[in-house]
C-alpha cells in the first residue's frame, strides 16, 4: 500500500460518517462513500501536494452528493437520518435517544444548504475556511448559513413551528 493510499484510507472513517449524514441511509452512504474513493482514485493527480488532503476528499463527496440530488431530482432533496445514521454513543436512558430522535428530524427539517454546513463544522469540526472551499461559496455565506441553521434547529427543538419560507419578488 502506499504512502498515499494510507493517508486516503485514514479519512475513510470521517467520510463516512459524513456521507451517513448526507444521504439518510447507510446503503446510500456507502455508495455515496464508494463513488468519492473512486473519484479520488481516478482523478488523484489534480490533487496539489501539500493542500489538505482531507478538504479535497469532502469537496469530492459534496460534488458527487449535489450532483446525484441534480441527477435524481424527482427524488426528495431532504430525506430524514435513519436510527443507524450517525453511530454516537448513548448512555442508556430513554430520554438520551429520545433528544438523538429529535436531532435528526430537526436536522432533516432544515435546508440542504444549512445542514451541510451544520455538520460540517459542528460534527466534523471543520474550521469555516474549509467548509467555504468545500462547498465553493465565500467563508460568508458559510457563516450566515451557520448562524440561520443554528438559531433554526434551536426553534424547532424548542417546539416552535418551523416557519414557512418567504416568498420574495
Amino acid at each position: 500500500m502506499s504512502e498515499i493510499d494510507r493517508q486516503i484510507e485514514e479519512h475513510i472513517p470521517r467520510l463516512r460518517r459524513y456521507a451517513r449524514a448526507l444521504a439518510g441511509e447507510r446503503a446510500r452512504a456507502d455508495d455515496l462513500v464508494q463513488d468519492t474513493l473512486e473519484r479520488a482514485w481516478g482523478k488523484f493527480h489534480l490533487w496539489r501536494r501539500g493542500s489538505d488532503l482531507r478538504a479535497w476528499l469532502f469537496s469530492i463527496m459534496h460534488n458527487v452528493h449535489v450532483n446525484g440530488i441534480r441527477k435524481n431530482s424527482a427524488a426528495p432533496a431532504l430525506l430524514p437520518l435513519g436510527d443507524d445514521a450517525l453511530q454516537m454513543p448513548a448512555r442508556a436512558t430513554q430520554e438520551d435517544g429520545l433528544q438523538l430522535r429529535d436531532v435528526h428530524a430537526a436536522l432533516a427539517c432544515l435546508p440542504q444548504e444549512q445542514r451541510e454546513v451544520l455538520l460540517l463544522v459542528g460534527l466534523e469540526e471543520m474550521r469555516y475556511e474549509e467548509v467555504a472551499k468545500i462547498l465553493e461559496v465565500p467563508v460568508g455565506t458559510v457563516m450566515s448559513r451557520l448562524s440561520r441553521g443554528r438559531e433554526r434547529l434551536r426553534q424547532i427543538m424548542a417546539g416552535a413551528a418551523v416557519p414557512a419560507l418567504r416568498v420574495v419578488k
